[in-house]
């Protein structure tokens, strides 16, 4: 595949959805194809899986039937719209992906980062991201960012907090593929550092 995959990645407030749209901004802007998306959703039955994983209604969803539910999203997404975009040379940016299952599900819930990360690799057939950039913000920051809360907003602060311990664990293992920055400075500044880090593997893609 010719195309390139970024994902963001970073806990609950950290500012990933504002980010992935200032950069698709900027790739468009200088001319090049972008898809922009999210998980969990991004297709029509995607996003239906999305709303009965969110709903705080549902507060009584097993820890096991969650990470299934987001395994058959992303399953959905790539099928129909990260893998087709990569086979046609595009840009796919994408708010959430693979870790954010293996971290919340795997390591927030519980439920094993192996199996939960083998069983998405089996959902995606493999596809991994070309960069993930991770936005870190202390918990409690973050989640005060947050208007209304969804389902996974309203886990206990200590899990948070876990999940941020998590995500940079995660980056700090492999720097060549993650891009650790902080979401404590301006929105600026993020979007320009993380359009830096973007430069740097567009031209080792060139």
């Amino acid at each position: 595949m010719s195309g390139l995959f970024i994902v963001f990645e970073g806990g609950d407030g950290s500012g990933k959805s504002t980010q992935a749209a200032r950069l698709v901004e900027a790739l468009r802007t200088s001319g090049r194809t972008v898809i922009a998306t999210r998980e969990p959703g991004g297709t029509r039955i995607a996003e239906k899986i999305r709303q009965l994983i969110l709903d705080p209604q549902n507060l009584e969803l097993s820890d096991r039937a969650e990470a299934l539910l987001y395994a058959a999203s992303r399953a959905e997404h790539v099928h129909h719209v990260v893998r087709p975009a990569l086979q046609r040379g595009e840009i796919v940016v994408s708010d959430r992906y693979m870790d954010s299952s293996i971290i919340y599900q795997g390591l927030g819930r519980g439920l094993g980062a192996d199996q939960v990360r083998d069983l998405n690799l089996w959902a995606t057939e493999g596809l991994r991201p070309d960069l993930t950039i991770v936005l870190d913000v202390p918990a409690h920051f973050g989640l005060e960012r947050v208007g209304t809360p969804d389902r996974l907003e309203l886990a206990p602060r200590e899990m948070h907090e876990r999940i941020r311990d998590y995500y940079l664990q995660m980056a700090a293992s492999d720097p060549s593929h993650y891009f650790l920055i902080s979401a404590e400075q301006t929105i600026d500044a993020i979007a320009d550092s993380v359009r830096s880090r973007v430069d740097e593997l567009l031209a080792l893609h060139a």
